[in-house]
C-alpha cells in the first residue's frame, strides 16, 4: 500500500515537472515512413517468434515481415471474421506464465476485443485457423484497449479496458479464460495501452494508459489505484488527442529496430490517413534523442509522437513534432534485431605425438607391465644370442 502512496505523491510531482519542463526542438529529420499499404489498417502488434507482426485491417488480419511482405493470416474456414469496419483492437502473447492459474499464454496466439454481443475476447491459435470465444465481459458498453502484461506485476495477464457510466473498467484476464476486475472506477480512457518497465520511475509494473479527450495519461496500479502520470502539451479531443503509447523495449536502440503505427485511411476527417503502417528507424529515433525505456506518446490526429522518460521526476523529449494528415489507430509496436552471433570459438589445437600411432594402441592394449616384459624378454634374447656367438668362436 506504501508503495502505491508514493507513487500517487510522485505522479503529481512528475505531472507538474512535465508542465513545467520546456520542450526543445525536435529534429527536423524526424518524420514517420510511409511504409507499406494495407486496406483499412487500424492496429498492429508482435513480433511473433517468426519475427513477423500482425496487423488488422478492417476484419482482415495480416502477417507482416520486416521487408514489409505482406500475408493474409486467419482467413480460412476457421479463421477470423468478426466485427467489419470496428476498432477491434489486438494483442499479441509472448508466452507468459500466469502463476495464480498455473497454466500459460501460449506464443503467437493472437487475442482481439469482440464488440458485439457477447462482448468479450476472442482467441486465434498461433496457426490462424482455430478461432473461438476466449472470455465474455460484463458491466460495460464496449471494450477500447487491450494489451498483455509482459512485466509480471499483473501476474502476465491479459489487460482489458472498457467504458461504463462515465468511468472505465479495467479487466485481467488469464490463460484459463478465468476474468479478474481490476478496478471498475479508472477515468475514462482509449487507446494503446502498455505496462511500464522496472526502469519507469514510481509508475513501474503499472497498467499505463492514455485519455485522448482530456490529454491525459494515466498508471493504474495493480491494486486499482489510479495516478496522474501526465498532460503532455498535445493536441486534445476525440479523433485527435493521445492515441497510442508503448515502452522502447531493451536493445532497441543499441541493437536496432523500428517502431510501428497504423496510419488509417478516414474519408473527410481533418486527417484523413493513408492505410499505411508507418514506421521510425530505431536510428531516426535515437537521434532525436530518445532512450531505451522510454514511453513513446502518439496523437490520432497527426501522428506527433513525444518520449516521458521517469526517474526521480519525469521530463519529455520531442520526437515528431509536425504534424501530418496521417491518422493514427490502436498500438505502437516495436522490432529489434536479434544480438550477433557469439563468436565460434577455435578448434583446439591437437599437438602430434612423436611416438608413433601403432605403439601407443599396442601399449594400450597390452599394458605397460607386458610391454616391459616383452622388452626384457629382446633383451635377454639379445645376450643370448652373443654368448653363443662369443662360445662358437
Amino acid at each position: 500500500m506504501l508503495k502505491y502512496r508514493v507513487a500517487a505523491i510522485a505522479a503529481a510531482i512528475s505531472a507538474a515537472s512535465i508542465a513545467l519542463t520546456p520542450m526543445t526542438a525536435a529534429s527536423a529529420t524526424t518524420a514517420w515512413e510511409q511504409w507499406t499499404q494495407i486496406k483499412g489498417v487500424f492496429d498492429v502488434d508482435g513480433p511473433r517468434t517468426d519475427g513477423s507482426m500482425v496487423v488488422a485491417g478492417s476484419a482482415a488480419l495480416y502477417l507482416v515481415d520486416a521487408t514489409g511482405n505482406t500475408t493474409p493470416f486467419a482467413r480460412g474456414p476457421g479463421g477470423y471474421h468478426e466485427d467489419a469496419g470496428a476498432e477491434a483492437y489486438l494483442a499479441v502473447s509472448r508466452g507468459g506464465d500466469v502463476a495464480g492459474a498455473q497454466c500459460s499464454f501460449a506464443p503467437d496466439e493472437t487475442f482481439l476485443l469482440r464488440l458485439h454481443v457477447p462482448i468479450g475476447i476472442t482467441r486465434i491459435n498461433a496457426a490462424g485457423d482455430e478461432t473461438g470465444s476466449f472470455a465474455n465481459l460484463t458491466g460495460v458498453s464496449t471494450l477500447n484497449g487491450i494489451a498483455f502484461d509482459t512485466v509480471g506485476s499483473f501476474d502476465h495477464r491479459l489487460l482489458v479496458t472498457g467504458p461504463a457510466g462515465g468511468k472505465t473498467t479495467v479487466f485481467a484476464i488469464d490463460c484459463n479464460g478465468a476474468v479478474k476486475v481490476i478496478t471498475r472506477s479508472a477515468p475514462v480512457l482509449e487507446g494503446g495501452l502498455a505496462v511500464a518497465p522496472q526502469t519507469f520511475g514510481s509508475f513501474d509494473g503499472d497498467l499505463i494508459a492514455p485519455d485522448e479527450l482530456s490529454g491525459k495519461i494515466y498508471a493504474i496500479a495493480p491494486d486499482g489505484k489510479v495516478a496522474l502520470i501526465a498532460r503532455p502539451a498535445l493536441p486534445t479531443g476525440g479523433d485527435i488527442g493521445v492515441e497510442s503509447l508503448a515502452f522502447v523495449p531493451e536493445g532497441f536502440v543499441s541493437r536496432g529496430g523500428a517502431a510501428y503505427y497504423p496510419d488509417r485511411l478516414t474519408p473527410g476527417n481533418a486527417h484523413p490517413g493513408t492505410d499505411h503502417l508507418l514506421r521510425l528507424t530505431s536510428d531516426s529515433l535515437g537521434a532525436a534523442g530518445v532512450q531505451e525505456g522510454d514511453m513513446l506518446v502518439a496523437t490520432e490526429g497527426g501522428a506527433s509522437l513525444i518520449a516521458i522518460r521517469c526517474g526521480s521526476s519525469c521530463s519529455i523529449v520531442p520526437v515528431v513534432s509536425t504534424a501530418t494528415k496521417a491518422h493514427g489507430e490502436g498500438h505502437l509496436t516495436f522490432t529489434v534485431n536479434a544480438p550477433p552471433p557469439s563468436p565460434t570459438p577455435a578448434p583446439p589445437v591437437v599437438k602430434q605425438s612423436p611416438v608413433p600411432a601403432a605403439v601407443v594402441d599396442f601399449v594400450g592394449q597390452w599394458g605397460i607391465a607386458g610391454v616391459v616384459m616383452i622388452l626384457l624378454l629382446g633383451v635377454v634374447a639379445a645376450l643370448a644370442v652373443q654368448a653363443f656367438r662369443h662360445r662358437a668362436k
